[in-house]
C-alpha cells in the first residue's frame, strides 16, 4: 500500500509540473507551424475535437494556397479507410455535421496577398469580418508575390499588425510563400525569412508554407536550399538543373493510401497537399489550444500506426533501475531516443543513429537518477511521439 501511494503521489506532483510548464507555452511565444508538424496522429483527438467547436476560419487564396484546401479535402477519406473515425478531418463552410468551420475564398475584392494588389485583402478581410463578427481565424496566401521588396514585405507585416490591434479576438495567421528554385541566396528566401524573422520576434501565428515543402517526410534534408521549386524538383549533383523531384521519388518507394494519398496539388505533387493539410490541422489544434508536444491520436481499429512508426510503452513501467523502450520504423531512418525530466531538460541520449527498417529496442538505465517521471522521446524522420516513463525506487 505504500509503495501504491508513493506512486500515486510522484505521478500526481510530476504531472501537475508538466501541466504548469505546458499551460506557460500555450500563453507566451510564437507558434510556428512547419515541415516539423505534419505528423498528423501526433495531434490529440481532443483538440481535433475543440478545434471544430470553436474554431471559425476564412481562408483567402488562389492556386497555391489551394494546396491546403485540396489537401483537406481528400484527407477526410484517407483517414476515414486508416480507421479513424468517420469524417473526423471533415470541414465545410459553417462547419455543419460535427466538421470543421472553415470558410474558403469567402472574401470579396482581393483573391490573395498580392491580387489585384498589395493592400486590397486588408480592407476585404475588414469588410468581412465587421459583417461576419463569428470568425475568429483569418488566414490569406501568397501566390507568388512574396518575390518583392524589403518594403512589400513590411507593408504586409504592418497591415497584420493593424488587424491583430483593431481586432482583438481574431486569431491572424502569417504566412511565407512558396518556393521558386532560387535557393539560400534568392530574393523569395530572403523575403520569406522576413516573415519568419518578425513572427519569432514578436509572438505571430505562422503557417510557414515554403518550410513545409522544403522537407519529405524524412525531414533530413532541406531541399530549397538545393534551389527547389514549388513542384518540388530540386538539384540533386549541384550542377545547376533541377534534376530529381523529392515528392514523387518518396511517393514511389512508399504505398498509397497508406503512406500518403493522391489528390489535386495545384503547380505540385500529391505529397506537398498532403504534408500542407496536416500542417493545417497541426494549426487549427494549437488555435485550439493544444501545445504541440503531447498526446497521441489513437487508431481504433489497429495497432500499427498511420505512419508505420510506433513507440510502444516501455516495460516494465514503473521501473527500478533499468526499462526497455522499443520502437518499429518503417523504413531507413536517421533515428534520436531521448530522456528528459518533467522540466524539459534532457538527462540522457539512448540513441542517434541511421537504423533500418523493423522493430528495434533499447535499455535506459536511470541509476543515479531521483525518483519521479520521465519523458521519452523518439524522433525519427517527420515522426516524433512522447511517452511518459515512471522510476520508482
Amino acid at each position: 500500500m505504500k509503495t501504491i501511494h508513493k506512486l500515486i503521489f510522484v505521478n500526481s506532483i510530476a504531472l501537475c509540473v508538466f501541466s504548469t510548464i505546458l499551460t506557460s507555452s500555450l500563453i507566451s511565444g510564437p507558434t510556428i507551424i512547419d515541415h516539423s508538424c505534419t505528423n498528423i496522429r501526433a495531434i490529440p483527438a481532443e483538440y481535433i475535437s475543440l478545434a471544430k467547436s470553436n474554431l471559425h476560419i476564412a481562408y483567402g487564396h488562389t492556386s497555391h494556397g489551394s494546396q491546403i484546401i485540396n489537401g483537406m479535402s481528400a484527407l477526410v477519406s484517407f483517414m476515414n479507410g486508416l480507421g479513424y473515425p468517420q469524417n473526423l478531418f471533415a470541414y465545410n463552410k459553417g462547419g455543419t455535421g460535427g466538421a470543421l468551420d472553415l470558410r474558403d475564398t469567402p472574401f470579396s475584392g482581393a483573391s490573395d496577398l498580392g491580387s489585384p494588389s498589395r493592400t486590397a485583402w486588408e480592407a476585404s478581410t475588414r469588410t468581412y469580418l465587421n459583417s461576419n463578427p463569428t470568425v475568429n481565424v483569418i488566414l490569406w496566401s501568397w501566390c507568388g508575390q512574396v518575390d518583392g521588396t524589403e518594403s512589400d514585405i513590411s507593408q504586409y507585416l504592418n497591415l497584420m499588425s493593424g488587424l491583430e490591434r483593431d481586432f482583438p479576438a481574431v486569431k491572424f495567421v502569417y504566412m511565407t510563400g512558396h518556393l521558386t528554385g532560387t535557393g539560400a541566396a534568392g530574393n523569395v528566401h530572403l523575403r520569406n525569412q522576413q516573415i519568419r524573422d518578425y513572427c519569432a520576434v514578436n509572438n505571430k501565428i505562422l503557417f510557414d508554407f515554403a518550410d513545409i515543402e522544403s522537407y519529405d517526410p524524412e525531414g533530413r534534408t532541406n531541399y530549397m536550399a538545393l534551389n527547389a521549386n514549388d513542384n518540388c524538383d530540386y538539384d540533386s549533383d549541384g550542377n545547376g538543373s533541377l534534376d530529381s523531384n523529392w515528392a514523387t521519388r518518396w511517393q514511389n518507394s512508399h504505398t498509397v493510401n497508406v503512406h500518403w494519398y493522391d489528390c489535386y496539388s495545384a503547380h505540385s505533387q500529391a505529397l506537398n497537399a498532403n504534408r500542407k493539410a496536416y500542417a493545417a490541422w497541426w494549426l487549427w489544434a494549437r488555435l485550439a489550444g493544444w501545445d504541440g508536444n503531447s498526446g497521441t491520436m489513437s487508431n481504433p481499429s489497429s495497432p500499427s500506426e498511420m505512419s508505420g512508426f510506433i513507440l510502444y510503452p516501455n516495460y516494465p513501467n514503473p521501473f527500478n533501475p533499468a526499462t526497455t523502450i522499443s520502437f518499429s520504423l518503417p523504413g531507413p531512418s536517421f533515428t534520436t531516443l531521448q530522456i528528459f525530466d518533467v522540466r524539459g531538460r534532457e538527462v540522457a541520449t539512448i540513441l542517434s543513429e541511421e537504423l533500418p527498417a523493423g522493430r528495434h529496442s533499447r535499455q535506459w538505465n536511470a541509476e543515479g537518477r531521483p525518483s519521479g517521471v520521465y519523458l521519452c522521446r523518439i524522433h525519427a524522420g517527420a515522426f516524433q511521439e512522447t511517452k511518459k516513463l515512471v522510476l520508482l525506487r
